[in-house]
């Protein structure tokens, strides 16, 4: 991915980063690069048009590049690239954080809990993606917080440093040996294929964004 200055704006509170960035492309307001990015959500939006509940001090950004930037990823699996590029990023700051496929961020202790998640759509040739991690607080016992104490913007500036010249099919592979290692803890069956979709009684299941 070539390199291009990304501009970053940030919120004390706002009610979701994903829902203002896409009307502000929309609206011809923003265009990308560009990042969007708080700690405090009041009304995000999560995967399969569910509600995400944000608490302050939590990390939450959407951004945006051109599609082209991607080439090389199959579309129906931009939320497993910027996924695995995220659950390393907050590995390299010494998380034990795994990702559920498609597009959740887990931790593992006595059982699974979700600690964020990642959702991306296609807006003409602009993709958007958006990202929440519960870095200080978990909204209820059934969700988990991140492992480490880190600061939200060094968590946010290092993505971007790491999504820089990252390669679909070196991340497949990586994700795959993890998908392998930790699938039937997420009670996943099947087996994950280069495209990012599951082959499972030759059938194949794809992620949705």
């Amino acid at each position: 991915m070539k390199n291009e200055k990304l501009s970053i704006i940030y919120f004390e509170e706002i009610d979701s980063t994903q829902k203002y960035l896409v009307e502000k492309i929309k609206n011809a307001q923003l265009n990308p690069p560009v990042c969007v990015w708080t700690e405090l959500q009041t009304n995000g939006i999560g995967s399969r048009n569910n509600k995400w509940i944000g608490k302050k001090g939590n990390l939450f950004f959407s951004f945006s590049f051109d599609k082209d930037k991607f080439a090389d990823v199959p579309l129906q699996s931009l939320s497993i690239y910027f996924g695995w590029i995220f659950k390393k990023t907050l590995n390299e700051l010494g998380s034990k954080a795994l990702m559920k496929w498609p597009n959740d961020i887990y931790l593992i202790d006595e059982k699974p809990k979700k600690i964020g998640g990642v959702i991306t759509q296609l807006l003409s040739d602009k993709v958007i993606c958006g990202i929440g991690l519960n870095t200080k607080f978990s909204p209820d016992d059934n969700f988990g917080c991140l492992d480490i104490n880190v600061k939200n913007d060094k968590i946010l500036y290092r993505f971007f440093e790491n999504l820089n010249n990252k390669r679909w099919n070196n991340i497949i592979k990586e994700f795959k040996l993890e998908f392998d290692k930790f699938k039937h803890n997420f009670g996943i069956s099947g087996n994950l294929a280069e495209d990012g979709s599951i082959e499972n009684n030759k059938k194949r299941i794809y992620s949705r964004r």
